[in-house]
């Protein structure tokens, strides 16, 4: 049933439009993937993926799978640990999950599009990370 209603919300979202602040930009980014623990050190392994699109403030990411053990990556409270690797350097950021959905046959790619707030991005990786969006 969640997963229905988060189906209906994302064709809402097409349909009404872009409510966005921050430009997105559609690229296609290697990105790996680590869910954090409490105390901010790695509780998974990484998984391996791509970013859909990207912004000032979030991305989008392309996932095989939505859980990595016993764990939800887009579960509530969760922080995620993302490297992105842009084509001039790679830029490490830590992120929460706004939404989440799965791939559905309509779609070009499978898995699971994770939707990402950014909240932390030491200034050479924000440097690097705007740098790029400039190029976009």
């Amino acid at each position: 049933m969640a997963e229905l209603l988060r189906t209906i919300a994302s064709r809402l979202r097409r349909l009404a439009g872009n409510r966005r602040r921050h430009p997105r930009f559609r690229v296609r980014l290697a990105a790996s993937v680590v869910l954090l623990g409490a105390k901010g050190e790695a509780a998974t392994t990484p998984l391996e993926g791509h970013t859909r699109d990207v912004s000032a403030c979030g991305l989008a990411l392309i996932l095989p799978a939505v859980r990595v053990g016993d764990r939800y990556l887009a579960g509530e409270a969760q922080t995620l640990a993302i490297t992105l690797r842009l084509p001039s350097a790679s830029v490490r950021l830590r992120a929460t999950p706004a939404r989440y959905e799965r791939l559905d046959d309509e779609d070009a790619e499978t898995g699971y599009l994770i939707g990402l707030r950014i909240t932390e991005m030491d200034e050479r990786d924000r440097a690097a990370f705007d740098e790029y969006l400039k190029s976009k």
